[in-house]
């Protein structure tokens, strides 16, 4: 009897416990109602709609993070992906092309998530607009890639970009270039969601403008916003009674993102006749990637584990390169028909991101995200394509940018591939300082790009420069004292070199 009596109390106090954690729950849900209600009260005539959509849309998304406790992965239902679910590349492409490629093509639509800022290489304004390669921006090479395919092809791919409202004013001043392109650009804007205080879980937003020093209460609540948006903006209906079946999403500042024909062949034409909802680009890991996300089986679907769902005890398990050996380059084919019939049923499940900000003044936020190839386990049919590297060539420092710009590529048509002269396929590891962080500090401190077509590995440290024509091979490491400088002279040869100390070379 006494240990039945225990044994109630103890499932008395749970039930107690769970029950003043739903009181909880619902204490904030509510309380987040009023503030919401409070700040959709200040919204002009014009406002007032859109505004009260990404409202609804983040009072879901909040109501799920409070539901949800910890990561939400059981790390021992996580399985391998069985073979056929992770096809090679090569064998896509064996396939070849149909004779009718043109009307396969005319089925696709290429959107590029425009929402980010360069705020992380030291410029203003969206990062799409930060030049690359001979002057060109990210956002003209997406569009002298697309329109060589029009050209090519004598096709209507057309462009959609996904802006924040960030980069929305810049980037649609900078479309008027474009006008007389062969490509038609459209554009849609993902939402704006409140940051919220980490200790109330209040907003910090009294109202909603977004301009001035509110700036810092508003954020875009990640890539995985892009079905509601799209759906929301009009411009998915509008693409499907064009007769538009694919998009193709990729981030914008992913060089190596271009619309391949084998793959759009494969989603189009089938090969045993069922097509697919869902195919995410992977591509293998190296040391360097063993954040990235991977693709796992969970519950008989393929499913996208970010390393924030790992438990803390298999985050070491989950960056092993032996185990899992692949990571997503979030390239990503999705049927726009699915999109539209998930969207509809309220049934596209992808997890929270939870992602803690420091203000300026010192306040600790947290914003609510969500990632773009998350959703895979919600549509039918979903597959992997394991891809050559050379489609995941992000662009997010000041390293990859000399990469890009230097003569390991070559540039045809917007497009950018390694240069034959390389013998060999992997790209050099480079690790510039932080006197290089931002982008008008490196390119002072380059008079020219270094030919680095037998470099394997740079490491450039301190107060560095580099004169014309310098050349680097092999592993080269350049270390400036604190208080010193080196400046590598014009036409230099560094192979296997480790330059430190002060290294000052003066014309007299």
């Amino acid at each position: 009897l006494k240990i039945f009596i225990q044994d109630f109390s103890k499932a008395m106090s749970q039930a107690g416990s769970s029950q003043f954690q739903e009181v909880i729950r619902q204490e904030l849900e509510y309380s987040m109602k009023v503030e919401l209600d409070k700040i959709l009260a200040t919204a002009h005539s014009n406002e007032i709609e859109h505004t009260k959509k990404d409202l609804e849309g983040f009072k879901k998304l909040f109501h799920r993070f409070l539901q949800e406790k910890g990561p939400s992965v059981d790390w021992g239902k996580i399985q391998r992906p069985p073979e056929d679910s992770i096809q090679p590349y090569e064998k896509i492409k064996a396939r070849g092309l149909p004779d009718n490629i043109a009307s396969v093509l005319n089925k696709l639509v290429v959107v590029k998530l425009n929402g980010g800022l360069g705020t992380s290489m030291g410029c203003k304004g969206p990062k799409s607009l930060i030049g690359v390669r001979n002057e060109n921006t990210f956002l003209d090479l997406t569009v002298q890639q697309i329109e060589h395919l029009n050209k090519s092809y004598n096709t209507d791919v057309p462009l959609v970009l996904m802006n924040s409202f960030n980069t929305d004013d810049d980037t649609k001043k900078i479309l008027q270039k474009y006008s007389h392109s062969r490509v038609k650009i459209y554009t849609f804007n993902q939402s704006r969601y409140p940051r919220i205080n980490k200790e109330t879980l209040l907003p910090i937003a009294k109202d909603v403008s977004y301009s001035g020093e509110n700036t810092e209460c508003w954020y875009p609540p990640g890539h995985g916003d892009i079905y509601a948006s799209f759906y929301n903006s009009g411009l998915l209906d509008n693409l499907i009674a064009e007769g538009k079946e694919y998009i193709f999403v990729s981030n914008i500042d992913n060089l190596g993102a271009t619309v391949d024909l084998y793959i759009l062949n494969h989603l189009m034409n089938p090969p045993n006749g069922k097509r697919c909802e869902f195919v995410m680009e992977v591509t293998n890991k190296t040391r360097a990637d063993v954040k990235g996300g991977t693709l796992t089986q969970y519950e008989n679907k393929l499913r996208l584990v970010e390393i924030a769902q790992v438990p803390k005890a298999h985050v070491d398990e989950f960056k092993s390169v032996s185990k899992f050996k692949i990571f997503n380059t979030n390239n990503l084919w999705i049927a726009l028909s699915a999109i539209k019939r998930l969207q509809e049923k309220n049934a596209i499940d992808m997890e929270i991101i939870v992602n803690p900000k420091t203000l300026d003044g010192g306040l600790n936020v947290i914003q609510l995200e969500t990632a773009v190839g998350a959703a895979i386990k919600s549509f039918e049919n979903s597959l992997g394509i394991n891809v050559p590297r050379s489609r995941f060539l992000p662009v997010k420092t000041t390293s990859d940018l000399l990469l890009v710009m230097s003569n390991l590529y070559s540039l045809n048509a917007g497009s950018l591939t390694m240069s034959e002269k390389r013998e060999f396929p992997t790209v050099p590891l480079v690790k510039l300082g932080s006197s290089f962080t931002k982008v008008q500090d490196y390119l002072r401190r380059f008079e020219s790009i270094p030919d680095m077509l037998e470099l394997d590995h740079l490491t450039v440290s301190g107060d560095v420069t580099f004169g014309k024509n310098v050349s680097l091979k092999g592993t080269v490491i350049i270390i400036a004292n604190h208080g010193d400088r080196i400046d590598i002279p014009a036409g230099a040869l560094l192979e296997n070199k480790i330059v430190s100390g002060n290294l000052r070379i003066l014309d007299h």
